[in-house]
């Protein structure tokens, strides 16, 4: 019995000890206003700040990748057209060529 009692006791002395310091914590966040950021705050505004930048540095890097693989695409396009047109000359060339060795084979 005496056990029981003395567990008591210490409970309730727990549970005194720690109003009084939930009491105590809360009037000194009630009194003492937040004058300057915390470091949270700080830390909130440094990546928002770090998110904007690298935002702003992708969208230019894309701008510039699009002008780039623009500029790639006529060039290849102007290559192309040209290689088109010397093999159709080559072909004409050849087919000129074998017109003639078949003549001269028939004579």
């Amino acid at each position: 019995m005496a056990m029981k009692i003395c567990r008591a006791l210490t409970l309730v002395m727990v549970l005194v000890v720690g109003a009084l310091v939930m009491v105590n914590c809360k009037q000194k966040s009630a009194i003492e206003p937040v004058k300057t950021a915390g470091v949270g705050e700080r830390t909130g505004a440094a990546l928002d700040q770090a998110a904007e930048n690298a935002a702003d540095k992708a969208h230019a890097v894309a701008e510039t990748t699009g002008e780039a693989v623009n500029n790639a695409a006529a060039k290849t396009e102007a290559v192309a057209e040209k290689t088109v047109e010397k093999t159709g000359e080559a072909l004409e060339n050849s087919g000129a060529a074998i017109e003639k060795t078949g003549s001269d084979l028939q004579k």
